[in-house]
């Protein structure tokens, strides 16, 4: 059985709503052509321990080789120079149990 992977990203810092819009333009048609599903997305309902109270998303795709090869992909990688120096993110790609 193939294992799912998980895109696990939580802002450290606010950004601007036109920086995340255009970032969204970008990076949602390489995401969702490789089939990832945005499963979570929003401002936490409580924050614990070292926690931080801004937004934070889960994106779900059928295997973590899948997770991974879009975060690499070239397309991803331009989206993700939008938020060069404008939102602080601890993002992770995490293998389903």
């Amino acid at each position: 059985m193939v294992k799912k992977g998980y895109w696990i990203v939580c802002h450290l810092s606010g950004a601007d709503g036109a920086v995340m819009a255009e970032y969204a333009k970008l990076a949602r048609p390489v995401i969702e052509a490789a089939g990832g599903r945005l499963i979570i997305r929003g401002n936490p309902a409580k924050v614990h321990e070292a926690g931080v109270n801004e937004p934070a998303i889960v994106v779900e795709f059928e295997s973590i080789e899948k997770a991974i090869a879009v975060y690499e992909h070239p397309a991803y990688q331009s989206a993700l120079k939008v938020l060069d120096a404008k939102l602080k993110r601890d993002f992770r790609i995490l293998e389903g149990v």
